[in-house]
């Protein structure tokens, strides 16, 4: 973006202008994907003033002297917040650069909470925070928060006293802004607001990320606070262009290029079938209007074959008729826009729509109850790990033990809890690379690459200990509850079906000999 910028300033093309508001488009959707919300709104506030400067006139480039100096200072700006966010960094990703070097797996995860002196709510959140594997610090309303580095999220909780909790008081809205500029990174919560806009706009206004009402549950916070934790890199987006204008072609492809879009570009619908067999695309830009057929029956072909019904189809056109636009979308495609395009505009269409898509299919790899991979996704990113050629890979299979007495005991919602909170102590200690899936009922998956046996069994065994302790509460009190595990290395079956079945073998050892422990799998 910086690059660009001093492009701009040292020739002032419209073009230049274009390619400076593309990379800074780019970076306002990595930092919100990162969930780097402080940052994200000062990348936005940029983009908005930059796009009030983007025309369809060469002429209105080079920009004033004055306004180009306050746009100078914006960049220079966000650049040093970046940069300040760097060093603090609550370590991107949170992962050890060496994930064999400590037993730790994670290092943990910091999160500040701000509260009333002697609230029960809270001490009983933090002890949760501390079971799935975050270091919590309580402040009280009206303190300065230490310097250092900044914490992985901040939780704030209504303090009656200090006139933050029914209205939302003047020096809680000022507190909670100067955690927000201290804390660039953190996702900020704020737990308690009642249901009233004005609040929550208040709120959000002065810098809180989530709001949570009085009625939310515990649950509902944890799950929202894990969920960050799993936060992962996107893939590259793909887009097919399907254009018989190679000038279209040029334009197109360099305005998505800016945006770190992948393109393949056709010129004619008759090769659209291999085009999508060959280069897997996430959408279709299509024109409407070519030689050998229209865009509309290409479109039609495509909604008839099952590997592309979903696949979202984005026309393209200089099409002005609101008849045969509206007929084009009928007839199979998810969005109209008409030529000339603007750059910056159409790559944000064309990541909104796949990143939605994207959404709907990852909602289909991952478990409802849990959050975790599904069965099939779980086998899947370990098949693909074993098929790139991936070293040290170990995999285990847990069971919690006497699960079905639970459930005939306690009833189901409680049994679900059980799985719940399990699901969630494996996602709050363990790595994002690491695979962490329902394998189905109250078993689990779980599988590391790159690491030592003894290491993944020091670890498993530490969250199987505290998983021992971690109380789940019922109508009558609490329970608590005590997994098995099998576990195997890759150095002894390479394949995934070996790994998973020598792993399950070593699971049922466990449990015949007398369950609540870690076995490793017996080597061939």
């Amino acid at each position: 973006m910086r690059m660009r910028w001093d492009a701009y300033l040292l020739r002032g093309t419209q073009d230049d202008f274009s390619d400076f508001a593309a990379a800074l488009n780019g970076l306002t959707e990595h930092v919100t994907r990162l969930g780097l919300p402080g940052l994200a709104r000062q990348c936005s506030a940029l983009e908005a003033e930059t796009l009030a400067h983007m025309t369809q006139r060469p002429e209105d480039h080079p920009l004033a002297k004055e306004t180009a100096r306050a746009l100078n200072g914006e960049v220079d700006a966000l650049i040093a917040a970046i940069a300040a966010a760097r060093k603090q960094d609550p370590s991107a990703k949170h992962i050890e650069d060496d994930p064999t070097r400590t037993v730790e797996w994670v290092k943990p995860r910091s999160v500040w909470m701000v509260a009333p002196k002697d609230s029960s709510w809270a001490a009983g959140l933090a002890e949760q925070l501390a079971f799935y594997g975050f270091r919590v610090n309580e402040y009280r309303w009206g303190v300065a928060l230490p310097e250092g580095e900044a914490p992985f999220a901040v939780i704030f909780l209504p303090d009656s006293d200090g006139g933050v909790a029914d209205n939302i008081g003047r020096d809680g809205l000022e507190q909670v802004a100067r955690v927000r500029e201290r804390c660039p990174v953190s996702q900020l919560f704020y737990v308690g607001v009642t249901r009233s806009l004005d609040s929550m706009v208040a709120l959000m206004r002065a810098g809180i990320d989530i709001t949570m009402q009085t009625d939310d549950k515990m649950a509902a916070l944890l799950s929202r606070i894990l969920d960050m934790v799993q936060i992962r890199e996107q893939e590259r987006f793909r887009v097919l262009i399907v254009e018989d204008s190679k000038v279209a072609v040029a334009m197109i492809k360099r305005a998505l290029a800016n945006h770190s879009i992948d393109t393949h570009a056709i010129t004619s619908p008759s090769g659209i079938l291999d085009a999508m067999d060959q280069f897997q695309p996430d959408l279709v830009l299509m024109d409407m209007h070519m030689p050998t057929c229209t865009g509309v029956e290409a479109t039609r072909v495509l909604r008839q074959l099952p590997s592309y019904q979903a696949t979202p189809i984005v026309y393209l056109s200089g099409e002005t008729d609101i008849g045969l636009q509206v007929e084009a979308l009928r007839l199979g495609g998810d969005h109209f826009m008409t030529k000339p395009f603007n750059p910056v505009l159409l790559a944000a269409t064309l990541k909104t729509t796949v990143e939605r898509h994207r959404e709907m299919r990852r909602a289909s790899r991952h478990d409802g109850l849990t959050g975790l991979l599904n069965h099939t996704a779980a086998k899947t990113e370990l098949d693909a790990w074993i098929a790139s050629g991936a070293t040290g890979v170990c995999v285990a299979m847990i069971d919690i033990d006497h699960f079905k007495s639970v459930n005939d005991t306690y009833g189901h919602p409680v049994g679900d809890q059980v799985i719940r909170s399990l699901g969630w102590l494996l996602k709050g200690r363990l790595r994002v690379t690491d695979i962490v899936g329902r394998y189905g009922g109250e078993e689990f998956i779980v599988a590391a690459r790159d690491t030592k046996v003894t290491d993944m069994r020091s670890v498993l065994d530490r969250i199987r200990a505290a998983f021992a302790t971690l109380p789940h509460a019922h109508p009558g009190g609490v329970l608590r509850g005590s997994f098995s595990a099998g576990l195997a290395a890759q150095v002894d079956y390479p394949s995934t079906a070996e790994l998973i079945a020598a792993a399950d073998d070593a699971l049922l050892r466990a449990k015949r000999e007398g369950r609540n422990r870690l076995l490793l799998a017996e080597p061939v």
